[in-house]
């Protein structure tokens, strides 16, 4: 399985149930790679989708223990439930939020980072995986700047153990 998240420089990736702070090329990134794929997402961050309706082109799942049932999404109660449910697809991606990051990591082999260099306050971090010798970064698959902002897009790999 797969996840993908935008961090910035201290790992945070959110405010208020937000990004502070978006780039364009970062959501073009995000629309691109996650296309055709199941994606694996909280209760909260579909609170942040445009209309709350699911992301068209793709399966949308909820993981959600208190939600009885989000139009347009699969539900699921836990982790295992999301991880089983993802081995009936080509390709599962994680996308958050913050909560879900940390419940569906034991289950991803691989990453998509976009770093966007800049750190606004945050209240909610993603592991920092430069700081984890479990994962290494494999490849940048993409740099630039918009508006005066620097950013990578990098593919983080977990090692085989």
């Amino acid at each position: 399985m797969e996840l993908i998240v935008a961090v910035y420089d201290d790992w945070g990736i959110g405010r208020d149930g937000t990004q502070p702070i978006a780039l364009s090329a970062d959501r073009k990134f995000f629309r691109e790679t996650t296309r055709g794929a199941m994606v694996i997402v909280g209760r909260r961050t579909i609170a942040d989708f445009p209309g709350q309706k699911p992301l068209p082109g793709r399966v949308n799942v909820a993981l959600s223990r208190n939600a009885d049932e989000i139009p347009g999404f699969t539900l699921c109660r836990s982790p295992e439930e999301a991880a089983e449910l993802a081995k009936t697809v080509q390709r599962a991606m994680v996308i958050g939020g913050g909560s879900i990051y940390r419940q569906m990591m034991p289950f991803c082999d691989t990453a998509y980072i976009t770093k966007v260099h800049v750190t606004p306050e945050s209240d909610t971090y993603f592991p920092n995986l430069d700081a984890d010798d479990d994962w290494y970064l494999a490849e940048t698959l993409q740099s630039g700047e918009e508006n005066g902002i620097a950013y990578e897009m990098l593919l983080y790999k977990r090692r085989e153990s």
